[in-house]
This record gives structure tokens, C-alpha cells and sequence, in this order.
């Protein structure tokens, strides 16, 4: 495999899922910021964006886990564990990615250039905090979400109290997501001594997963509902519950297949929340 396949790799071209994870809520921010018309200029620099800094991440979390990932089974084979791509070569990829981000924003005003110094700091400091935080999906749903106080002071200049909202209900997404991802490690996880939300809820995993779920479903709704939108947010809203459901058939024995592919699935829930909101805004 030659070497432009194996950075493909690194930054995970080939497993969009992360991107799109990160991408639904600022989208949904981008609409809500903007009373439904975002300027297509600024969606482009967030997609763009949204896309290389999950790149960047990912390979700073390979580089950060490489004497971890050789004892997981799923992981042993990615590029820096194998040998193929050194760690040198993954934190400058990262760099570079970075610094391409933040070009794309030098057109934007000066709260969202500092804003994107916090999300840089997250987006590099995560994969060190399953060492010792026990819930380290919050701060990863911090990370994922930090989009969204970006897109308000993209669009509006500041940062209202519905994004920080909207950010938490992304923190309670996050930790229901990526605890499912988390289960199906588990086992190989306890070995290594790595602290996971799958670890720490133990058998009330399941549980709390619906829980954070609803919590999710509820803020948005709260949110939602206070800038005025009605009928098809709702839909888009119910629709998303429905999805939540049904992952829950898929991880209520804790297999690991089903729980990668309940994972998974929530590209489509949060589909489902873009969705409404865009509706909603688009057939008044």
C-alpha cells in the first residue's frame, strides 16, 4: 500500500461516519443562527472545516492511542500501529490539516478566530483523557460539538444562550453514540485499563444510553421550540426518537456487531434532526 493510501487511512477517508456525526449539528446551528438562510460561503467553511479538523483528530488520536491500539483487535492494523506511518508523520498531517482549517476562517470575524483556538485545544486534548476521566465521551461530545457556538458567532457575532444549549444536548448525543461505539471495545478496554463511558456505566449501560438520548431529543426540542419552530421540526424530532428506539433493539444484548451498527445509525438520526429544522424553516 503505498503511502498517500495509508494518510487516506490515517484520517479515516474511508469511515465518514465521524465527519458526518460532527457535521449534522453545526449544520443545524448554521440554520438556526441564521433564521434558515445561512450564506453559502460560510457553509462551505464549516463543511470544509468540519472535515479536516475530524481528520486532524483522528490522526492525533492514533498517534496519542498507538501503544494501545496494537492490544485491540479492531485497531491493531491502522497505519501508525502497524509500522506503515510514523508518528512524526501523523502529528505533521494533523499540523497541516490544522492550519488549513484555520485558514478557511482568516475571512471570519475575530470571536470565531478565537473560538477555533478552543476547538483546536479539544479536538488535540481528547484522546489523552481515557487515561484518567471516566466518561471521556462528554468531553469528545464537547469536541464534536464545538461547531456549533462557532457557527452563532460565524453568523450572529456572538454566542446566545441557545448554542450552549444546543451544545450540551450535542454532549448527551455524543455520550449515547459513542458509548455503543465504547461497548463494542469493552472487553479489550478493561484489560488495558483504558477508562470508557461503556466501562464506567457498567450494566447500566444500556440505560443510560436511552437516557442521554432523551435528554438530546428534549433539549432540542426546548430549543427549537423557543425560535419558533413548529410542524416539521417536531416530525423531524419524532422521526429521530424512532431511530433511538430501534438502537435500542440493536444494543440491548450487547453484541458487538449490532453495536457498531447502532453506532453507526446515527448518521440517520441526526439526518432526521437536520431535516426537521431545514423544513421547517424552508415550507413556511
Amino acid at each position: 500500500m503505498n503511502k498517500l493510501a495509508l494518510y487516506f487511512r490515517l484520517i479515516r477517508m474511508d469511515k465518514p461516519i465521524g465527519t458526518v456525526l460532527l457535521l449534522w449539528p453545526t449544520l443545524v446551528a448554521m440554520w438556526l443562527a441564521s433564521g434558515g438562510v445561512p450564506d453559502w460561503h460560510l457553509l462551505l467553511i464549516f463543511t470544509l472545516g468540519t472535515f479536516l479538523m475530524r481528520s486532524a483528530g483522528c490522526a492525533i488520536n492514533d498517534y496519542a492511542d498507538q501503544d494501545i491500539d496494537k492490544f485491540v483487535k479492531r485497531t491493531a492494523q491502522r497505519p501508525i500501529t502497524s509500522g506503515r506511518v510514523s508518528g512524526k508523520e501523523a502529528v505533521a498531517i494533523a499540523v497541516v490539516l490544522t492550519l488549513i482549517a484555520f485558514c478557511l476562517i482568516l475571512p471570519l470575524n475575530a470571536l470565531t478566530k478565537q473560538m477555533s483556538v478552543a476547538a483546536v485545544i479539544l479536538a488535540g486534548t481528547y484522546p489523552y483523557t481515557k487515561r484518567f476521566f471516566a466518561i471521556p465521551q462528554a468531553y469528545l461530545g464537547i469536541a464534536f460539538g464545538f461547531g456549533i457556538p462557532m457557527a452563532f458567532a460565524a453568523i450572529q457575532n456572538h454566542v446566545p444562550p441557545v448554542a450552549w444549549l444546543l451544545l450540551i444536548a450535542n454532549v448527551f448525543w455524543t455520550l449515547a453514540y459513542d458509548t455503543e461505539y465504547a461497548m463494542c471495545d469493552r472487553d479489550d478496554d478493561l484489560k488495558l485499563g483504558i477508562r470508557t463511558s461503556a466501562i464506567t456505566f457498567g450494566r447500566y449501560d444500556v440505560a443510560i444510553i436511552m437516557f442521554c438520548y432523551v435528554l438530546h431529543l428534549t433539549i432540542l426540542l426546548l430549543c427549537g421550540w423557543q425560535m419558533g419552530l413548529r410542524l416539521w421540526f417536531v416530525a423531524g424530532l419524532a422521526v429521530a426518537a424512532g431511530m433511538a428506539c430501534y438502537h435500542y433493539t440493536l444494543i440491548r444484548e450487547r453484541e458487538r456487531e449490532a453495536c457498531l451498527y447502532a453506532f453507526r445509525h446515527n448518521n440517520w438520526l441526526g439526518a432526521a434532526v437536520f431535516a426537521g429544522v431545514a423544513l421547517d424553516y424552508a415550507l413556511r
